[in-house]
């Protein structure tokens, strides 16, 4: 079926849809990744937005039940070069339009999508809109310039949990999958002889948040209790635990003020580690301000200065809103810096246990390079319990 993509400064492509019928309309990004499609399709923080993959195949190695970062998709609408319909990978268990179409995901392939990106680098992502059942480019273009864009719009509501829940899946492993690990973590915690391995007690804000953060962090030696984007600090500092994680999420961090209000609250209580939209949360918090990317961090090979070493790390990363460097009070400091534009990577309180990073440490997909920074945390939670 015959497909456009129409942009907001009316710039068109034809292409063949693929997924689901119909139109999707978002703000369209791409994603430098060579691998993890169905990784980025269930990261939240793509809510409102359309992602155009600047990797020409994909569709080669199908979908499977274990590769999702949350409970569903949530990208609006995806673009590729040339999509692979029958799959082969052994751990494929069904071709990706269907499962496109399953989730009502409107796609498009068959655009020259190196013209689309160097489109976006010059002129800056936009909202646009994809359809499978109007051909009149002008009546798209329109939409597109009609839509609402991220400035301003609280997408957490859209994607964050609805209660409370714990999390006690570790990271995946060949022939066995995912295991549950806090049992045998517990275990190893409650020898007297084995204190290295102690159990940290972690409340993570769903902002938007990713299964293998959580992994992660269950691997780290932590218990993690997941609580919706709203919850009050004061219901957080009553289950007592040992640290706060602030998750990834999608869209702009000023329009959720109460987010920012409730780590004003924490600041001094916990050690805090935020990701992603959880680092701009915190950098509001501590007084700084945000801003609107030009076409955002979005993919798997981005350079990044950890400053307190000067070790440069390849991280995988999905933002389009970042911290203002200058806008920051004396007492927090610029830890990490992204290589390739200079913007801010990485915060750190001078006195408080608070830390947080731009980037995503969680790997999937993306290198491993940034994997440190999550035993930073259990570290960090020690050395304030044992005070």
């Amino acid at each position: 079926m015959k497909a456009i993509l129409a942009l907001a400064d009316a710039r068109t492509f034809e292409g063949t849809g693929f997924g689901s019928e119909g139109e999707a309309v978002g703000e369209v990004v791409f994603n430098t990744s060579m691998t993890g499609y169905q990784e980025i399709l269930t990261d939240p923080s793509y809510e409102g937005q359309i992602v155009a993959m600047t990797y020409p195949e994909i569709g080669n190695v199908g979908v499977n039940s274990e590769d999702v970062e949350s409970r569903r998709p949530f990208v609006r609408g995806f673009v590729v070069k040339n999509y692979t319909p029958q799959p082969s990978n052994w751990r494929s268990s069904q071709a990706l339009h269907e499962y496109m179409k399953a989730n009502r995901i409107v796609g498009i392939e068959g655009i020259d999508t190196r013209a689309l990106v160097r489109h976006l680098r010059d002129e800056g992502a936009q909202q646009a809109i994809i359809s499978t059942v109007n051909d009149d480019a002008d009546q798209l273009i329109a939409k597109a310039k009609d839509s609402p864009g991220l400035v301003g719009v609280d997408l957490v509501r859209e994607v964050s949990c609805a209660k409370p829940y714990d999390w006690d899946e570790g990271r995946w492993q060949l022939n066995a999958g995912y295991k549950r690990r806090q049992s045998s973590a517990l275990a190893r915690a409650r020898k007297a002889e084995d204190r290295s391995h102690a159990v940290f007690s972690v409340v993570a804000y769903d902002f938007g948040i990713k299964y293998n953060i959580l992994r992660n962090l269950v691997e780290a030696g932590c218990r993690v209790r997941v609580v919706p984007a709203a919850t009050p600090a004061e219901d957080v500092l009553a289950l007592n635990p040992d640290g706060i994680f602030l998750s990834n999420g999608p869209g702009d961090p000023d329009a959720v003020p109460y987010a920012k209000e409730n780590v004003k609250k924490l600041i001094g209580k916990k050690p805090v580690f935020g990701i992603c939209l959880g680092h701009q949360i915190m950098g509001l918090a501590l007084g700084g301000k945000t801003y609107k990317l030009k076409f955002g961090h979005h993919g798997g090979n981005q350079p990044v200065m950890d400053l307190t070493t000067r070790k440069v790390e390849i991280t995988a990363q999905n933002h389009g809103f970042a911290v203002d460097a200058d806008s920051l009070k004396g007492a927090v400091e610029v830890t990490h810096l992204n290589l390739n534009d200079n913007t801010v990577e990485g915060l750190a309180h001078r006195e408080l246990p608070i830390f947080s990073v731009q980037y995503h440490p969680e790997s999937s997909p993306g290198p491993h390079d940034a994997d440190y920074l999550f035993k930073r945390f259990t570290d960090l939670m020690k050395k304030h319990r044992d005070k």
